[in-house]
């Protein structure tokens, strides 16, 4: 049984289980005490102290996110002593701080200006008190750019980056007051091992670490009559935009926006989803071909277990930590990168349309997006596949520019061509979704059966947060020619966030687990929690999220990839069949190991 602990806060007797923070305990009792450093996704650190508390009989100020109750504690929130002893704290943040709010991307949207303003700092007393710095900006990235003139040194990108994601690219560097957050020898970000996942960018406080943002390239686009300009919009988007426009988490908003993006000036508004169904059909033939050749051909050479290519994020991490197992990775593009390609070739015939004269912009929650578009290999039109990716937060500065009431706006439909999509491409926003939309399929194309759960709804294989998903589906009653996998038991594993990718490769390295397919998507939770989303993201606001990717599934008219129309259509008239010589050209390819350091 756990043992409860007595203490008063503010003249409040509570009880809170024992191992609980004094922050929780007033959290408990809806007593707000600010936090900096501190973070529900992160390991506790203490390091800003703007949580400080006052304990009686206790000289020092404990920091209310780090220290566990204890028995009899009478803690005081809010004191002469803790209100002064936090503002000194943040008027100490602010003279090292580049608060030149105004310019900065977070404006609007940072805590520490919110800290600021809150407790009245007036005029930065120890700003003389501080020797002029020399920072620097690094901006060499295409998708984070880090600015340490904005940074406090909370640490919550460091403790991101090592404990989140097991990546690393961000440490402390020196000490005293040349402590500093940086990455390998100070190398800029696109040097070292970043992912670009954004996940730092998620829970930076402040202006320090940012997407790179392409809106006013977007808007040049549009302006410019020369230009078609086509817009697709990420699975996960629909269900956080509103987030950015003051809607609460897990509204689902796809009619609204597909409205405000026809009204800020879109010649076309598709969908990503369309190319999500596309990525089913052909990593799915792809499963089946690999199955083929290990349990028929017995190829040798053949790479199993597969693991899925849609999360950028995930590919570079490959790349960088397990390069021997690149042949695993699915050779289908992203759907992003599908669409990019399709959007100059396919789209363009059908529209009579100079692909040069495309300029194919993509909405996604995540900020590896935009480095993937950047990839050499993804230029497989002839042309840059998709020109400019903006995040969902972009999205919402963009329609705050226009001065579109988006709450007031119609619901409107997604154009036709390109446009149509099912429910297995919807749940592509959550993890677990791409594992369920392709045994949906595979599981119909082999035996001729839907999949045997209630309502398409494959539980198993829905991944929770935090939480390493394994399921098996037995395979029987199956076609003739698909004999071969009669009575196969297929092995499927589920993974989200890189600290949780790396565990699972390495139980397929060292031979503790076997698997036929695993899904790994970079970021918490999947797309959902991209590192594109809004801001703040937490796992309450990501629960949301996900309940609303799974109701959006729900009411799709189509909710199995290979029974979208315009899916049928595009093989009749453009990519002849799955795997074939237009699909390999276009929707696949080869990834090769990227110099490791």
């Amino acid at each position: 049984m756990t043992k409860l602990i007595n203490l008063t806060i503010d003249g409040i007797d509570v009880s809170v289980e024992e191992g609980k923070t004094i922050l929780e305990a007033a959290r408990s009792l809806n007593i707000h005490i600010p936090t900096l450093c501190y973070h529900e996704d992160l390991c506790v650190a203490g390091n800003c102290r703007v949580c400080v508390v006052e304990q009686e009989k206790v000289k020092n100020l404990p920091a209310s996110c780090a220290t566990p109750v204890a028995e009899g504690m009478v803690i005081h929130t809010n004191s002469m002593k803790v209100r002064l002893a936090r503002k000194h704290i943040v008027e100490l943040l602010l003279s090292e701080h580049n608060a030149d709010c105004t310019k900065c991307y977070k404006n609007g949207n940072c805590e520490l200006q919110t800290l600021a303003s809150q407790m009245l700092t007036g005029d930065h007393m120890f700003l003389d008190l501080v020797p002029d710095k020399k920072y620097t900006i690094d901006m060499f990235n295409t998708a984070i750019i880090k600015d340490d003139s904005r940074c406090i040194r909370c640490q919550r990108c460091v403790r991101t980056c090592e404990g989140l994601q097991s990546v690393s690219a961000l440490g402390v560097a020196y000490k005293g007051d040349k402590m500093k957050i940086s990455t390998f020898f100070e190398n800029p970000l696109f040097e070292v091992v970043c992912t670009n996942c954004g996940q730092c960018v998620n829970r930076c406080p402040t202006g320090a670490l940012i997407e790179r943002n392409y809106i006013d390239q977007v808007w040049d686009a549009i302006y410019d009559t020369t230009k078609h300009v086509v817009v697709q919009t990420a699975p996960a988007v629909r269900i956080a935009l509103g987030e950015a426009l003051g809607l609460p988490p897990g509204k689902i908003v796809t009619g609204k926006m597909v409205s405000a993006l026809r009204r800020l000036g879109f010649n076309s508004v598709l969908d990503t989803d369309f190319t999500a169904d596309l990525t089913i059909i052909e990593e799915g033939h792809e499963l089946l071909s690999r199955l083929k050749k290990a349990l028929v051909d017995k190829d040798p050479k053949v790479a199993l277990p597969m693991t899925t290519s849609c999360s950028p994020g995930w590919i570079k991490f490959i790349e960088h930590t397990f390069p021997e197992f690149l042949p695993n990775v699915s050779t289908c593009k992203s759907p992003q990168q599908m669409f990019g390609a399709l959007a100059k070739t396919y789209y363009a015939q059908k529209r009579n349309l100079d692909p040069r004269n495309i300029v194919s912009v993509s909405i996604m929650p995540c900020t590896a997006k935009k480095f993937e578009a950047n990839r050499p290999e993804m230029r497989s039109s002839g042309y840059k596949d998709v020109d400019y990716v903006l995040t969902t937060r972009e999205l919402g500065i963009m329609i705050k520019q226009a001065g579109l009431e988006f709450e007031a706006l119609p619901d409107e439909h997604y154009d036709s061509f390109m446009g149509v999509s099912s429910g297995a491409a919807v749940i592509f926003g959550a993890t677990g979704g791409v594992m369920e939309a392709a045994l949906r399929t595979v599981y119909e194309v082999v035996t001729g059966r839907e999949v045997p759960f209630d309502g398409l709804n494959i539980t198993p294989v829905r991944g929770t947060e935090g939480e390493l998903r394994e399921a098996t589906i037995l395979i029987d009653k199956v076609k003739p020619e698909w004999g071969f996998l009669e009575g196969v038991e297929l092995k499927c594993a589920v993974a989200n966030g890189l600290s949780h990718a790396k565990t699972v490769m390495q139980n397929v390295k060292s031979g503790k687990a076997n698997y036929h397919f695993i899904e790994i998507m970079a970021c918490p939770g999947g797309c959902l929690g991209g590192g594109g989303q809004p801001i703040p993201t937490n796992p309450e606001i990501r629960s949301k999220r996900k309940m609303a990717i799974y109701e959006e599934d729900m009411g799709m008219p189509i909710r199995k990839s290979h029974e979208n129309p315009e899916i049928t259509a595009i093989y009749e008239e453009f990519l002849e069949k799955p795997l074939g010589h237009k699909s390999h050209e276009l929707l696949h390819t080869h990834y090769t190991p990227r110099k490791r350091y």
